[in-house]
C-alpha cells in the first residue's frame, strides 16, 4: 500500500511539474480565428463601472464628438459605448479577455454604435494608444503606476485621462470627484519638457 501511495505521489508530482501542452488559442470560423482564452492571465477581474461613475468620467473629461476615447481594460464596453451614443465620440476598448471583447462587441451592436466603437483583444501594456484624446481606466493603483510612463510618453499633450477609484501616485490629479462614495481622478497630459 505504501508503494502504491508513493507511486501515485510521484506520478502526481510529474503531472504538476511538467507543463501541459498549450490549449488551442481559438476556434477557426471560416477565415477568422476567434480567441477563446485570454492572451495572458488578466491583471484584474472584471468589475463593471457603475453608470453614474461612467457619466461623471465622461463629463469631467469633457468628451465631445471630435474625441477618440480609449478605455484600457474595457470590460463590457460601457464607457466607450456611452461616449459614442451620448456624445458622438469614437471609442476603442482594449481588453485582454476575449470573452469581454465578444460581450462588448454585442453590447455596441445592441446600442447601435458599432460604426463608432471597436473592441480589441490586446494587452494594454503593448497597445499603441497615441491617437487617444481621452483615456479611461478602472485598474488597480499598481497597474496605473506601471502604465503611467507609457501614458505620458505616448499620449499627446492635452490628452485627458480619467481613472475610476485609483490614482497615479505622486502625479497629482487636476480634479478629484466623489461620485456616490466612489473616487474619480482626472489628469491632463502636460507638454513635453
Amino acid at each position: 500500500m505504501m508503494r502504491l501511495l508513493s507511486l501515485c505521489s510521484f506520478v502526481l508530482s510529474l503531472a504538476i511539474a511538467v507543463p501541459a501542452a498549450p490549449a488551442p488559442a481559438g476556434q477557426q470560423t471560416g477565415t477568422a480565428t476567434i480567441r477563446t482564452s485570454p492572451l495572458r492571465t488578466p491583471d484584474v477581474i472584471f468589475v463593471p463601472t457603475p453608470e453614474e461613475v461612467v457619466q461623471q468620467m465622461l463629463k469631467v473629461s469633457n468628451v465631445g464628438k471630435n474625441d477618440v476615447i480609449y478605455d484600457l481594460g474595457s470590460g463590457d464596453g460601457r464607457i466607450v459605448i456611452t461616449a459614442a451614443k451620448e456624445y458622438g465620440a469614437r471609442g476603442i476598448g482594449i481588453d485582454i479577455d476575449p470573452q469581454r471583447i465578444a460581450e462588448a462587441t454585442e453590447n455596441a451592436k445592441q446600442a447601435g454604435v458599432s460604426d463608432r466603437v471597436q473592441f480589441l483583444n490586446q494587452d494594454l501594456f503593448e497597445t499603441n494608444f497615441s491617437e487617444a484624446t481621452v483615456v479611461t481606466l478602472y485598474l488597480l493603483r499598481s497597474l496605473n503606476l506601471k502604465l503611467r510612463p507609457k501614458l505620458r510618453a505616448e499620449l499627446k499633450p492635452g490628452t485627458r485621462i480619467v481613472s475610476h477609484a485609483f490614482d497615479m501616485g505622486d502625479w497629482a490629479p487636476e480634479k478629484t470627484l466623489d461620485v456616490d462614495g466612489r473616487k474619480v481622478y482626472y489628469w491632463v497630459v502636460p507638454a513635453k519638457p
